[in-house]
């Protein structure tokens, strides 16, 4: 046993001798390199402070919240994340300088995480600092790389690291990108900084990060914020089409399934009343080509690039499917549609201390499985009248004293006459359709909670 621990002091003596030879060797270098890339971008980091609603409690509030961004172009433009700035109604932005500036939305996509902004100068000709997008797509395993934001609220930070996964597939939100896994430090704040690489080059924007268990980080690669910010800037959003087929790859190692073929990727169902379901797709269909171009997902990290191309297809025009099912190929046609909004809209009712929201395909598919159209309750306020009536989150709301239901616009209405002094009103009797069955509730209103 002593002499084990003998060797391994030996080992370790050994080994930290050989760390200060390399270190000193190439200490100066290695430094010079880091300082050198640092420089580049640092000027160019943006510190933000967001005011945004929310609507989750069951009554609207509006909260001063922190991330970071970068500055792409001399003009003012900074790219950061969608979850930075989602529902802002002002945007304050503190650059490196010590300038501070009002910036607006100039576009947003939820389904990569990116945002693009723009300082408001306060000189016709004003000029800002600004970091270069490098290649994403030359990083690998083991490069270098540095992680710049406000972590904490804390201005102005930089974190050292590798590349720890150069194609990362996240399920649930790898929909049209990979991510690049990093192990440098990121922290609440971090997200919507630069990753950048030793030429100085933002190869990535910070998006997610683990709260426990050591320091994997997660960032969007510059491919894909180049392409998504091209689109924010032509059109103030990303455009869209489709088809609502779910797609498995031909090895698929979490599902346990592998499928006897090398080329394609495998038809896991298709949405309700989808083109997907209208062309003519089944479960376990093969797809192999998509209007003439071939497509293949072995794994998952593949899938992306093939979701990315079908919500590329033009919207309603027919676009040729091969596919292969019991060994048998076949074509269909498939017309895809305008994606449009993910996420419904909202509105306060104050006085019965509820959300509520729009129901969307995309946000909410198990309701709107139940109700393709219609309005549920997003917030319940605790206490408060909704929830002292028992009424739920989730509750899909079909009438207001027999008044239908269909849009914020009919809610608002009801509210309003409801509460209109005039009324006298203190309760209203809510419809609602919980778990597929219809419930009628009483919802009294007549205690004020903001008063008491």
């Amino acid at each position: 046993m002593r002499k084990t621990l003998l060797l391994f002091a030996l080992f370790c003596f050994a080994a930290v001798a050989s760390a200060q030879d390399m270190a000193a060797a190439g200490d100066n270098d290695t430094f010079r390199i880091i300082t050198e890339a640092k420089a580049k971008v640092f000027p160019a980091v943006v510190f933000i402070k967001p005011i945004v609603q929310s609507y989750e409690r069951g009554e609207k509030k509006s909260q001063e919240v922190t991330g970071s961004g970068v500055l792409v172009s001399q003009d003012g433009e900074v790219v950061t994340n969608f979850h930075v700035v989602e529902k802002a109604v002002s945007i304050r932005c503190l650059l490196s300088d010590g300038r501070h500036r009002e910036a607006e939305i100039v576009g947003t996509d939820k389904e990569t995480d990116l945002a693009l902004l723009r300082l408001k100068r306060e000189v016709a000709d004003e000029m800002f600092p600004y970091a270069v997008l490098g290649d994403s797509t030359i990083l690998t395993e083991g490069n270098f790389v540095m992680a710049m934001g406000a972590p904490w609220g804390l201005n102005r930070s930089v974190s050292l690291g590798i590349v720890s996964c150069a194609e990362r597939y996240i399920p649930g939100t790898s929909e049209y990108n990979l991510f690049i896994q990093i192990d440098a430090s990121l922290n609440p704040g971090n997200s919507g900084g630069p990753l950048i690489n030793v030429d100085g080059e933002v190869v990535g924007i910070n998006s997610l990060a683990t709260t426990s268990g050591g320091d994997i980080g997660f960032a969007i690669p510059a491919e894909t914020v180049k392409s998504i910010t091209s689109e924010l800037r032509a059109h103030g959003k990303v455009r869209r089409s489709w088809s609502g087929i779910s797609l498995q790859p031909l090895k698929d190692f979490d599902q346990n399934m592998y499928f006897d073929a090398d080329t394609g990727v495998i038809v896991a169902g298709t949405d309700p009343d989808s083109p997907g379901l209208r062309a003519g797709l089944k479960n376990g269909d093969r797809i192999t080509e998509i209007g003439g171009a071939a497509v293949t997902a072995v794994t998952d990290v593949e899938l992306p690039a093939v979701r990315a191309l079908l919500s590329s297809l033009e919207p309603d025009a027919s676009v040729k499917v091969t596919a292969w099912r019991g060994g048998e190929s076949l074509v269909v046609d498939l017309v895809p549609r305008t994606k449009g909004k993910v996420e419904g809209d909202e509105l306060d009712c104050p006085r019965w201390n509820m959300t509520v929201k729009t129901i969307n395909q995309f946000a909410n598919p198990d309701l709107y499985f139940l109700r393709q159209q219609g309005i549920f309750i997003f917030g319940i306020k605790y206490p408060g009248n909704a929830a002292q009536s028992g009424l739920q989150r989730n509750d899909i709301i079909t009438s207001i004293d027999s008044r239908p239901i269909l849009t914020l616009d009919d809610v608002k209405a009801a509210y309003d006459d409801a509460v209109d002094s005039t009324a006298r009103k203190t309760k209203v009797v809510v419809e609602v359709l919980r778990g597929g069955f219809t419930r009628q509730i009483v919802l009294d209103f007549a205690r004020e909670y903001k008063a008491d």
